[in-house]
Order: structure tokens, then sequence, then C-alpha cells
């Protein structure tokens, strides 16, 4: 059995005075989906075209299991790749776009057909395969570029923001089939995106590029609960994560955060994974969902403070509400029948687990 674990190794790539990729390492485990994610310009897919030998690295090593495969042309890779403009061919049909790699392979046309056949079958596409792609809605286009790269039986499967051409219903469909293909054919794959939706709910793993580098990696629960530094804790979570800019005061029974426009008690430097230190000033991050609000004013968790409702953002099953504090915002979850009105004063308070506190200087994470 062939290992398709994948390993980067101080992967670079320059563009003149560019660093697109800046000393990369990244290990793949065999049969994981691993997505890199990251805002347009961060080195996700350059480092994807890396991988998939479309692209020279100026340094560093890609192997796949023990192979060295950083020199190999990509048709030897044993890798697929799915593009964002899906690039089918507009003059073959869907048949012949699918079994086009198997065709220059020279492979018997009954193998090219009976592959063709059970790959188009297992992507609800069969009876689509006389068509031709401008016959084809964006979906169906997907589902025939991602049988094109299924029907070579690679050991690792690329896709570089497959869905960002369709519309939001359709990619929340296409994303859950190609989790499924995942679960099914348990093929090493490697993801690009910049949506952390797709990247949350998809991956094994996690990784958040910025400026060519990795800065931090794990699974989609620790990224989203536990973001190592501010530029991560305000890139992933929807709504974006609240940052307050602020001090800490610290007293016998506890510490808090203190800021122009509010003041809150966090408890004892233990109680709360403060890391050993000193900072001269902080930023406080709460997520929405870890905000409770009082619609009474009878908040007598540690945490509390005063504010007043702004902007209420109804979304079905949540409503998101603006709370403002002096010149601050907060953002919380709510109930979407929670009885609350623009204007109203109400009390709140954070969630103990729910308090992030950053370096401002460093923007790094400063507890457990």
């Amino acid at each position: 059995m062939v290992v398709a674990s994948l390993s980067l190794r101080h992967l670079t790539r320059r563009y003149g005075q560019v660093r697109a990729v800046d000393d990369l390492n990244l290990e793949v485990p065999d049969g994981a989906f691993v997505t890199l994610l990251g805002p347009s310009g961060c080195g996700k897919s350059t480092t994807l075209n890396l991988v998939a030998g479309l692209d020279r690295p100026d340094a560093g090593t890609i192997l796949l299991g023990d192979r060295d495969v950083t020199t190999m042309p990509p048709n030897e890779r044993r890798m697929a790749m799915v593009f964002q403009s899906y690039a089918l061919y507009p003059n073959m049909t869907v048949f012949e776009n699918i079994g086009f790699s198997l065709k220059l392979r020279r492979r018997r046309a009954s193998e090219i057909r009976d592959r063709v056949t059970a790959v188009a079958e297992m992507l609800d596409i069969a009876h689509l395969l006389h068509r031709k792609p401008a016959q084809l809605s964006g979906g169906q286009q997907q589902r025939v570029a991602l049988g094109r790269a299924l029907v070579k039986q690679p050991l690792v499967f690329l896709l570089d923001e497959p869905f960002s051409n369709l519309d939001a219903a359709l990619r929340s469909r296409m994303r859950t089939e190609v989790k499924h293909l995942h679960l099914a054919l348990g093929t090493t794959s490697v993801f690009v995106t910049h949506d952390q939706e797709e990247a949350m709910t998809l991956s094994d793993m996690v990784c958040v590029m910025r400026d060519g580098m990795i800065v931090q990696s794990g699974s989609p629960a620790d990224i989203y609960g536990k973001p190592q530094s501010m530029y991560v804790a305000g890139f992933v979570g929807k709504p974006r994560m609240t940052l307050l800019d602020g001090s800490l005061q610290r007293r016998d029974d506890g510490v808090a955060f203190v800021s122009p426009d509010v003041r809150i008690e966090l408890g004892r430097a233990a109680e709360i994974g403060l890391v050993d230190g000193s900072w001269p000033t902080v930023v406080l991050g709460v997520r929405a969902e870890d905000v409770i609000v009082h619609a009474d004013g009878s908040a007598s968790g540690r945490a509390r403070f005063g504010s007043t409702v702004g902007l209420m953002e109804p979304i079905g099953s949540d409503t998101f509400v603006e709370l403002a504090v002096g010149a601050a915002t907060i953002v919380a979850r709510v109930a979407p029948d929670m009885p609350i009105s623009l204007g109203q004063p109400v009390a709140a308070e954070l969630r103990p687990s729910g308090i992030h506190l950053f370096a401002k200087e460093s923007g790094e994470r400063i507890v457990a």
C-alpha cells in the first residue's frame, strides 16, 4: 500500500523581492483533509501550485510518503488538481473531459468507459455525459471538474478555491458532497480557500496563512477556540471576534481589563490562565456567543458590564446585537425572541471560558 502523507519542508518561492512562500513547513498525514486558509496574496495558491508541480520552489523539499517529488513533472506525482475556473475543454463532452487524462495515457477504451462511468455515477452526473460544458450549470461543471480529478485515482487531491464561482446555496451543497467524497475515498486532500466557513466545515486540520507563512495550524476547534494571535482571532469567526484595546489592572483579588470605555473584572490570573509577564497594553477578545445579555439588567457574573442595545441583525436562529459600551462596540449573540429593542439599556457579562487576551505589541495570545 502506498503511503500518501505529504511533507513540505522549508518550502520557499520568491518573485523578485517578494517571498510568496517563506520557509513553509507542513506535515499532512495520510488520508487527512487539510485546508490552507487566508486572504488573497497570503501564498496559499502558490503553495498548492508548488505541491502540484505547476511551479518550482527556490528552496525546500516536497515529499509524498518517502518519495521526493520536488523536481518531478506534474504527470508523475500521482496528484490531481481542481481549479477555481474548472478549466473544462469547451469542445469536448462531459465524458471526454473526464476521460481525457486516461486517453493521454493510452488506456484501453473499455477501461476509460468503465472508470468514467463509475466516477460519473458517484457524482450523479451520469445523465450528463453526452453534454458539453456550455450546456451545464455551474454546479454541474464543478462536478465534472471533480470527476476529471477523481478518475485519475490520485494519491493526493488538490483543490484551489473550487467553490468560489458558485452561489451561496450551491456552495454549501458542494461542500457537503466533497466532504462525503473524502470520507468515502480517504484520499489525502489539500484545499485552498479564503472562506473560513469552508475551512471549518471540511477540514481535519486548518493552516492559517499570512505573508507566505503558516501562523497557526490545528483542528478547526483549536483554531476557533484558541487563536494564538490577534490576526487569527480577527480572521476566523463569523461575526468577527470583538477586539478591545486596554490594559490589565492587577490586585490581590484578581485582574481587571480596563479601557476608556469599560472595566471588566476577569478573575484571578491563574483562573483565566494568564501567562507570566508584563504587558503595558493588551487586547481583550470575545466572541459573540460568549457574551451573555440580560434584558432585565440582572447580570450577576464577575465579568459584567453595562451597555446599550445598538444595531440588531436577525439571522433566523439567532440575532446578533451590537452593544454600545461608551465609544466601543461588543457584539453578542442572543435568542431571536429576546425582548430587547434599540436604545435599551441592558446588562451583559462574559463567559469566563470565552475570554481571550493578546499582547498589543506582539499580537500574541497571553492566556492558556
